[in-house]
């Protein structure tokens, strides 16, 4: 069962996937994510969030649990993000749900200033999701960016991507960016 860990929802149940295949981030890895988040960028407060991959929605709601002034889900099938951002009535105006393949998304009039991307492990998705998001504006000067891989699998991202820590939890491996518009 998925249940938000921290912040001002804490406890709160989600929607967990039928399918076996899909993989959220379990409650001790977001733990442990946003402690480690906590320590590099203090509070959540003031920061516009976007989830890629979202699946559940589980990264990104942590993030508003916490305080975010925005969240962003996006994934080609956002049934279960939407049914967990229904959990949160009262956050309903900071959430916004994108159904569509991130290789093909539209321009952002909105910069991001904190990125989770969670894709399926093997297929160069995150390079892709990153790549794209930043052609098309999504992404803030001095953005931290979250990416989930499996444990051995190798992330080649753009020169405006500096690795700052990177921990190991399970079978998964996260990664800590931070983006620089220019170098």
């Amino acid at each position: 069962m998925l249940r938000i860990v921290g912040g001002k929802y804490r406890g709160k149940k989600l929607f967990s996937p039928e399918d076996l295949n899909v993989r959220p981030t379990s409650d001790r890895a977001r733990e442990a994510i946003f402690n480690i988040l906590f320590s590099k960028i203090g509070s959540m407060e003031e920061r516009s969030v976007i989830d890629v991959f979202a699946g559940t929605g589980a990264l990104g709601l942590e993030a508003l649990s916490r305080g975010a002034k925005s969240l962003c889900l996006i994934d080609k099938d956002i049934t279960l993000a939407r049914k967990n951002a229904a959990l949160f009535e009262k956050e309903k105006d900071k959430i916004t749900l994108i159904q569509a393949d991130i290789s093909k998304l539209s321009y952002s009039k909105t910069k991001y200033d904190l990125i989770f991307s969670d894709a399926p492990y093997d297929k160069g998705l995150n390079e892709i999701a990153l790549s794209t998001l930043t052609d098309k504006g999504y992404i803030k000067d001095g953005a931290l960016c979250v990416v989930e891989t499996r444990q051995n699998e190798k992330l080649d991202l753009p020169k405006n991507f500096e690795l700052i820590d990177e921990r190991v939890y399970g079978m998964a491996k996260v990664s800590f960016f931070i983006f620089f518009e220019k170098l």
